[in-house]
């Protein structure tokens, strides 16, 4: 009967550890598309427009997105920066910038508690994609 309960209390200590593990984890932001509309002056390009919502402690990782990137923060506080340039924190009305060859190093939201959101205008070449994972 001992062993049974020192090996009940062994599981509860490791489920409760993995728990806390998945915890940790940062949450993912959420992309909504609202618009990607073909630029028939500048031949092969395309303007896209998401809203970018961060749960609390949401973070992306390190990335590009090959295209000219225009951010607006709506709700909440958002730190961003690219490589090369300084963090910064943006709230409501703020705006950041991101050119075809920066790699952004920092996006995330700046709250723990609070959730953030942000419109992005992206101009790119047509088909390609949004958000490129850099190594």
């Amino acid at each position: 009967m001992l062993r049974l309960k020192n090996a009940a209390v062994a599981a509860a200590v490791i489920v409760c550890a993995l728990l806390g593990e998945a915890r940790a984890e940062p949450a993912a932001a959420i992309v909504t598309p609202l618009m990607t509309k073909s630029l028939d002056e500048y031949p092969g390009k395309e303007a896209v427009m998401i809203t970018v919502e961060y749960p609390p402690g949401a973070a992306d990782p390190v990335h590009r997105h090959n295209a000219y990137g225009f951010i607006y923060v709506q709700e909440g506080s958002v730190v961003m920066q690219v490589k090369g340039g300084k963090e910064v924190t943006l709230g409501p009305g703020e705006t950041f910038y991101e050119g075809p060859n920066d790699v952004h190093m920092v996006g995330r939201n700046a709250s723990q508690t609070q959730p953030a959101k942000f419109l992005v205008l992206l101009l790119k070449n047509k088909g390609a994609p949004i958000l490129v994972p850099e190594k």
